[in-house]
Parts: C-alpha cells; structure tokens; sequence
C-alpha cells in the first residue's frame, strides 16, 4: 500500500498558533499551563514540524484561544496541476 501523501513531503496543513496566541496576549508557557501539553510538544505544532495531533488537543487548545479549528490549522492553496489520488 503506498500512502497518499508522503511523510517527507509537506502536507499543505499551515498552523496559525503564533498569530492567535498573539492575538491574545498569550504566551506558549501560559497555553501549556491551560491545555497540560508540554511546551515544547505546542512549539512542535506551532513551527508546522508536528505530524498528528490527538483531537482531545486540538480540542483543548481551540477551548482556550476561544477559536475555531479552521483559525488554528489553515489548508494551503493546491499548487496548479492534477490533485494527488488517495491508494487503498
């Protein structure tokens, strides 16, 4: 089975949490106070390096920014050309 998207390759997938924590007048120290999730484990996330994140988080983080998820995690424009078929 060949995955649809390569682990390598980017995902497309852009996190805004730099900006809403600014927004906010938040530190990423004071966010990992309110979600319990390491400070370095939200840096992840927020420098677009994680791969996953537990819905219970995401959930967790949206509560405390008070956003919805689609102002934490953006989709980037497809680059021009045929869009990338899923393999089963």
């Amino acid at each position: 089975m060949v995955p649809a998207i390569d682990d390598d390759a980017a995902t497309g997938v852009h996190c805004t949490l730099d900006r809403l924590l600014a927004d906010r007048g938040l530190t990423l120290a004071r966010l990992s106070e309110l979600v319990g999730v390491s400070v370095v484990n939200l840096s992840v996330l927020k420098n677009d390096r994680a791969k996953a994140i537990r819905f219970s988080t995401l959930t967790a983080i949206c509560r405390a920014l008070d956003c919805e998820i689609g102002e934490l995690l953006e989709l980037e424009a497809a680059p021009e050309g045929p869009a990338p078929t899923a393999q089963r």
